[in-house]
């Protein structure tokens, strides 16, 4: 895990050893252990290294193969080892013991069909000197961050915003990303990024750069599809082959050579990778697993109850962290910086505080739940798709059930119904919610995304694909990162291993949602590890601090409407003096944009 960054000189010209390496120091966070440089005649690459398998020196970067290659590459392949002993099967050999040099064997043997080949995380760039090219690529699920620009002169690509930015004329805000977000809390459902003219390389695609020309083309390869064969399987060959799956993604994510923790939140999604994984881990270490927990300074978003039943039947050494307003006061413009985009909630900083302790705790390495839900129907949301997918005659039958077990009141059902069935309903209220918006601003908004979300509702593997590639996932994705890396702990997600995903994604939808149950195969599969508390809890809380309290203390502060009022940003798209007439999540996102155009210097055209 660490942090990439390149320059391409369209002037053929030599990089300057100045630029390329102020892009590298704005990243040293993600990769304190080490720094490395390559120049070929026109181009450049820097890496940032956080040591985690091969501590030696052997494994620094940019790393040469056969005198033919170059990578640069931030993230792990996690079945490296199966991969190398099928190349040195084949006569490769290998100096290190990183899945670096495996990444670029690989290369070397598949060429750019070596992705395919890996189950991991990636972001990397390799020079391929024979065809004069870089090769580039980010993983199935956009788990690392792969951004890039273009100047006049220049190509550029890093792992984060702040390393391109200083080649802008200007910062310009993106005008179409910030009405999305305004108007329907979209963040990364494009390529594009909030800053206009600063792109992200989609999850599953490839990039590939003539250095000779000057062109780049970007291919996808890979897509996610259903196995017809396994959505019939019985309950019990279901059970016992997603429980091997599971298990198998946790042992590859458990490989490191460094300290490997979790988080631990209480829920079914954390809960079950730490049993698992202190199930393996400590039938081969002497020291317990560790998980972190977040505790909420409010009672009915604390879980530390649960995470502490799970710990104990598990043997897992538990450390907390407590969320207080003191921490809000001090990190706020701190996680705006971290984050370089407007997002969603200040529930981010519940997941800034656990980053921090596991750095404290010498860390380096920890399991999150991201994809779980997306991939098992886990929100309330999608127990409306099993009344739309159902059949006419069986909609009575399928309320009943889903109302028997689920949180959900049946007034919200209906609600909820009525609200994903129709698309025009969703843009409707989203109109009369954004008269806050200047009109020319509107017309803007990104409908046709909108309008085919909610159509989605109407099958659920269509809604689910959409969930992981636009909708809900990829926001999700760039927290984990941004907020791990920013203490150069890497976030590691066992839910997202991709046969998992595709495993999960195949299984019927009664088996995802049954009974009103969310996650129905996963509760079973660890009813008896969890015990009926965890394992067949209603609730769904996750790392939630006391949110609407902090933004209440948040909203008195003078300088909250001051921030709102002086954004020259917000000016230009809204009609600042109907905030009083907005709901929380609205004026946050205000604030947010206007706290977002100080810190970053953003103007807007």
């Amino acid at each position: 895990m660490c942090g990439i960054a390149g320059i391409i000189n369209k002037n053929n010209n030599r990089v300057q050893n100045q630029k390329i390496e102020s892009m590298n120091d704005s990243v040293y966070h993600r990769g304190p252990d080490g720094e490395g440089y390559y120049f070929g005649e026109n181009f450049a690459f820097a890496h940032r290294r956080l040591s985690i398998i091969d501590l030696s020196n052997a494994g620094q970067q940019p790393m040469s193969y056969l005198d033919k290659y170059y990578i640069t590459y931030n993230g792990e392949i996690f079945n490296y080892k199966e991969i190398k002993k099928e190349l040195i099967d084949l006569g490769y050999k290998f100096k290190t013991k990183t899945d670096t040099e495996v990444i670029i064997a690989s290369y070397d043997k598949w060429g750019p069909d070596c992705v395919n080949h890996f189950n991991g995380m990636w972001a990397f760039s390799i020079f391929d000197k024979e065809q004069n090219i870089l090769f580039c690529s980010r993983d199935r699920f956009g788990i690392k961050p792969f951004y890039f620009t273009e100047t006049e002169h220049e190509f550029l690509f890093g792992s984060e915003i702040k390393q391109l930015l200083p080649f802008l004329k200007k910062k310009l805000a993106n005008k179409k990303i910030l009405i999305d977000y305004l108007m329907a809390g979209f963040e990364d459902h494009t390529n594009e990024t909030f800053f206009q003219n600063i792109l992200k390389l989609e999850q599953s695609h490839s990039l590939t750069y003539d250095l000779n020309k000057h062109r780049y083309t970007i291919d996808r390869y890979y897509t996610l599809k259903k196995n017809p064969k396994i959505e019939n399987l019985s309950e019990n060959i279901i059970k016992n082959e997603y429980s091997k799956c599971f298990e198998e993604a946790i042992k590859l994510r458990l490989r490191a050579d460094v300290r490997v923790g979790t988080c631990l939140s209480g829920g079914l999604d954390s809960s079950s990778i730490a049993s698992s994984a202190a199930k393996i881990y400590n039938q081969k270490n002497k020291d317990n697993f560790s998980a972190i927990h977040a505790k909420s300074g409010e009672k009915k978003t604390d879980e530390s109850y649960y995470a502490k039943l799970v710990a104990d039947k598990s043997n897992i050494d538990l450390f907390n962290v407590k969320a207080t307003s003191q921490f809000l006061d001090k990190n706020l413009e701190l996680l705006i910086r971290a984050m370089e985009e407007p997002f969603g909630s200040l529930s981010c900083l519940m997941q800034l505080m656990v980053m921090q302790k596991a750095k404290n705790l010498k860390i380096k390495v920890l399991m999150d739940g991201q994809g779980g839900d997306e991939s098992l129907l886990g929100y309330e949301r999608y127990l409306i798709s099993v009344l739309i997918e159902s059949r006419w005659k069986d909609k009575l039958k399928a309320f009943k059930l889903v109302k028997k077990n689920s949180i959900l009141k049946s007034k919200d059902i209906i609600s909820y119904y009525l609200y994903f069935r129709w698309a025009f309903i969703r843009i409707f209220f989203l109109k009369v919610r954004s008269r806050f918006i200047k009109k020319k601003y509107r017309k803007i908004l990104n409908y046709k995304l909108i309008r085919k979300n909610a159509q989605n509702f109407s099958n659920i593997f269509k809604l689910q694909r959409s969930e992981i590639s636009k909708v809900q996932l990829p926001h999700l994705l760039k927290y984990s990162d941004k907020l791990s890396m920013y203490h150069s702990v890497e976030s590691r997600l066992p839910f997202l291993d991709y046969k998992l995903v595709e495993f999960s994604l195949s299984l019927n939808y009664k088996i995802k949602i049954r009974n009103g149950w969310s996650k129905y195969i996963l509760r079973k599969s660890f009813e008896n590890t969890l015990g009926p508390t965890i394992a067949w809890r209603k609730n769904k809380i996750g790392f939630e601090p006391p949110s609407n309290l902090w933004f209440k203390n948040l909203e008195k502060s003078s300088n909250f409407l001051n921030t709102i009022k002086q954004s020259k940003i917000l000016k230009k798209i809204t009609s600042i003096e109907k905030i009083n007439n907005l709901n929380d999540s609205s004026k946050w996102r205000l604030y947010n944009i206007a706290v977002w155009e100080n810190t970053f210097n953003v103007e807007i055209h």
